[in-house]
């Protein structure tokens, strides 16, 4: 078993830095969670609590409901997998691999038979004998993997442990990373400050920002009903076209007054009240062609195989983007009406917080 419970977990460094803020959050035995959000908003600090490498200023981390905080890292059970792969230059992969165990003093046959169960899990039964330079970099992930699991964790910890990898060894890995916890049915808490990697890897994803929790959620949550611009924006890609301008309220009947256009806005939002406010809808919901409830210039069209996206000049430094059929043959200097599908739209505040969505 391994639940993880923080509670009101806090890190300052100095007196001015607040990394951590009061988090509070459950993970659940078996859970595969991702920790997301931009460089600087607390979510490997939090990882690094969980591990035992910082202390918490206040707060209280738990296991299966037992106080942590001051046990070592080396006794909490936990395995971890770091962003650099931290292999021993002068060591064969096994011994790289049965680093762990070696140190418990675990007999040699035992070790040697555990080193082939989990190379053979991970894929890398062929690299036994040689050196990690030898190794590429998704070699070398593996070969990190690997020391980590035979150490039998009942939680693995990954710190952005795709982030030096090209973008077809990072896929692979991806998948490795998932079959693994498929496989294994162990607690994985996996940070990252990839938007794709959460979405593909998690069970439930964690957006954290300026050391706090922004939302929590299942991947289809995150991406389809963001609490704040700040989660519209971040998740996406392309992420959601954000259009600032005023909302406006009369008698029961709203509408949203952009600096280009004015749209009625559907019964969901009757209740708005008038001010400051920012209309979102995602690319693919953006209708091309035919009437729209505005008619703009495409300036750039960028082929993506499967999908084309177009970009519309908003005005300034704002594009619109729409995701079309690949095979689409609009070209740029093309103007299209586009239209904004009532049922798919959000409104977020003048705080950044979501007033209301459509669906």
């Amino acid at each position: 078993m391994a639940r993880i419970e923080l509670d009101k977990l806090r890190k300052e460094f100095g007196r001015s830095v607040v990394a951590v803020k009061d988090l509070s959050l459950t993970i659940e035995d078996g859970e595969f969670l991702v920790m997301v959000g931009p460089s600087g908003c607390g979510k490997t600090t939090t990882l690094r609590m969980i591990a035992g490498f910082e202390d918490p200023s206040s707060g209280e981390i738990r296991m299966d409901g037992n106080p942590v905080n001051e046990l070592e890292p080396g006794d909490r059970n936990l395995g971890m997998v770091f962003q650099s792969h931290a292999l021993f230059p002068h060591k064969t992969v096994a011994q790289n691999i049965e680093f762990g165990p070696r140190m418990q003093k675990v007999d040699l046959e035992t070790r040697r038979r555990r080193v082939r169960e989990v190379a053979a899990m991970v894929r890398i039964s062929h690299l036994l004998d040689k050196m990690p330079g030898q190794c590429s970099g998704g070699e070398s992930q593996r070969v990190a993997l690997a020391r980590t699991l035979i150490t039998e964790p009942d939680t693995f910890l990954l710190d952005e442990p795709l982030s030096s990898l090209d973008a077809k060894l990072r896929r692979e890995m991806r998948a490795e990373v998932d079959r693994l916890h498929q496989e294994l049915r162990k607690t994985f808490i996996y940070v990252t400050h990839d938007q794709e990697e959460a979405m593909t890897l998690a069970d439930r994803i964690v957006v954290m920002r300026a050391g706090e929790i922004e939302q929590v959620g299942t991947p289809l949550e995150i991406y389809s009903d963001p609490v704040s611009l700040f989660v519209a924006d971040f998740f996406g890609s392309p992420s959601m076209n954000l259009i600032p301008g005023r909302i406006e309220n009369e008698a029961g009947s709203a509408v949203f007054a952009g600096e280009r256009t004015t749209i009625a806005l559907p019964p969901a939002f009757a209740g708005a009240a008038p001010g400051p406010g920012t209309l979102g809808i995602r690319p693919e919901h953006l209708a091309i062609g035919g009437q729209g409830d505005i008619v703009e210039k495409i300036h750039l069209v960028e082929p993506l195989g499967k999908d084309t996206l177009l970009y519309f000049d908003y005005g300034g430094e704002q594009d619109l983007i729409a995701v079309v059929d690949g095979v689409s043959t609009w070209r740029a200097g093309t103007e299209l009406g586009v239209r904004f599908t009532p049922e798919h739209l959000f409104l977020f505040g003048e705080d950044g917080r979501r007033i209301a969505r459509a669906h």
